[in-house]
């Protein structure tokens, strides 16, 4: 049919687009930030990715049990329409769409150019940083309007390659941490960390937070998965467990390359220093060009959902004039109306995340990182869901209906709070902006008979 999507994935795309949308920027774009966040407390930031992985793998299980027993055409949308209701799935669909999706997508732009302009020696806040990272978010859209099936084939590459600089640091860092004394004289400087240690693990896990993100997402194939039932919540879970040993293994041995001293101090250019330091200038700064590669896939990852979020509103007749953006493409079996309005959404993002957080700042007190907030609206989110999950699944046992989801409520608690103890007024003035887009949607809301 017309507006129906081919079920064209399988288990090892879905798989690699779990850890291929996580893996690839943030463990990157973070590691130095959690140190900065913490005043260079080694175990506190590993506790910071331990405490925000078990929390991403809790709500994966609890997300994977409903996956199970509701699927349609967008996973999480789906979920929220199956749990609270039929307007309250519009408006995270809503906000999926023109807020949190687009928001990472157009930072992970930026990211990939920002490594990109490292590699090569440019300003990373110069105009040929932006440029470069507006021509990264055209061509990342063309290539998932025009030839899907090359894009899914681009995302299983790209973390296959993405996983070798991880494993490398994470193996031989650790070898040469243990042996030089690094790694014990990384931990020693604990004891004179210059924040306090509750601050430092709130401001560190909203850190992480975006290091983690973007799992959820994998939802989005959900119409397109081959038997999603019992493919999807393999995935998530999968896809969650190999993420989180992979990010901690990785800090791990990028504190047993260099000091935590030079990571705070070396910002954009720590992870090349510790590759080069590791393996050598040449083959160190070969190694960094996968890190390059693994920011492309991570896009491509988030570029494959994004093109995809209006579609996900109209299919169910919800949005913006549903009629055009449910249509989906014959040749291409893409919806390529939702795709462009997806782009221009993302488009804004990248100015806004620019002019506020690259600059001055533009927007006076409405400046905030959209790296990291959007993500905790998400998790605030969930909690409706998951409270409303154990009063309508009956049928399931009590680890499945009550346990898990208590878990993961209390890992959402946990998201909110870390945000506003790290943020503070920041908050405040982001939820003025996400409450003028949510009303805006909210008039796009049509009530079914």
């Amino acid at each position: 049919m017309e507006n129906e999507l081919e079920k064209k994935y399988g288990l090892p795309t879905a798989i690699c687009m779990v850890v291929g949308i996580v893996i690839g920027s943030g463990v990157f774009f973070k590691a130095e930030s959690v140190l900065v966040q913490t005043g260079g407390n080694m175990p506190l930031g590993i506790l910071a990715w331990l405490i925000v992985g078990a929390i991403m793998i809790v709500c994966s299980y609890v997300f994977a049990t409903m996956a199970t027993r509701y699927g349609k055409v967008s996973g999480l949308v789906d979920y929220a329409e199956a749990t609270v209701g039929d307007r309250y799935a519009y408006l995270v669909g809503w906000f999926m769409a023109s807020i949190y999706t687009p928001t990472l997508t157009s930072v992970l732009a930026w990211v990939s150019a920002r490594y990109f302009s490292v590699l090569v020696g440019w300003d990373i806040t110069g105009g040929s940083c932006m440029v470069l990272a507006c021509f990264f978010l055209c061509a990342d859209y063309v290539l998932n309007t025009l030839s899907p099936r090359l894009a899914g084939r681009f995302q299983v590459s790209a973390t296959v390659i993405k996983m070798i600089p991880l494993v490398l640091m994470a193996a031989v860092g650790t070898v040469m941490g243990l042996t030089n004394g690094r790694l014990e004289e990384n931990f020693a400087t604990a004891s004179a960390a210059s924040v306090s240690a509750g601050t430092g693990l709130m401001q560190a896990s909203v850190a992480v937070a975006f290091a983690y993100e973007g799992w959820i997402l994998a939802t989005s194939i959900n119409a397109e998965l081959k038997d999603a039932k019992k493919n999807l919540p393999r995935a998530l879970v999968m896809g969650s467990f190999i993420v989180v040993a992979t990010y901690i293994l990785y800090y791990i041995g990028l504190n047993g390359a260099v000091t935590t001293q030079e990571l705070m101090a070396s910002g954009e250019t720590a992870a090349k220093m510790a590759f080069q330091r590791v393996f050598g200038r040449a083959a160190g700064t070969g190694v960094f060009v996968l890190i390059v590669i693994s920011c492309l896939g991570t896009l491509n990852g988030l570029m494959l959902s994004n093109c995809r979020s209006f579609y996900a509103i109209a299919a169910r007749g919800q949005g913006p004039r549903p009629e055009l953006f449910d249509k989906v493409d014959p040749a291409t079996n893409m919806p390529g109306s939702s795709a462009a309005l997806s782009l221009l959404f993302a488009a804004f993002w990248l100015l806004y995340f620019y002019g506020a957080n690259l600059t001055e700042g533009w927007f006076g007190p409405f400046c905030f990182d959209s790296s990291e907030l959007p993500i905790i609206t998400l998790y605030g989110m969930y909690v409706v869901m998951f409270v409303q999950f154990m009063r309508k699944a009956r049928d399931l046992n009590g680890f499945k209906r009550f346990f898990m989801p208590t878990l993961a409520l209390c890992g959402c608690f946990f998201m909110v709070y870390a945000a506003i103890a790290g943020y503070g007024i920041k908050v405040f003035y982001y939820l003025i902006v996400y409450a003028v887009f949510m009303v805006v949607g909210n008039c796009f809301y049509r009530k079914r008979a």
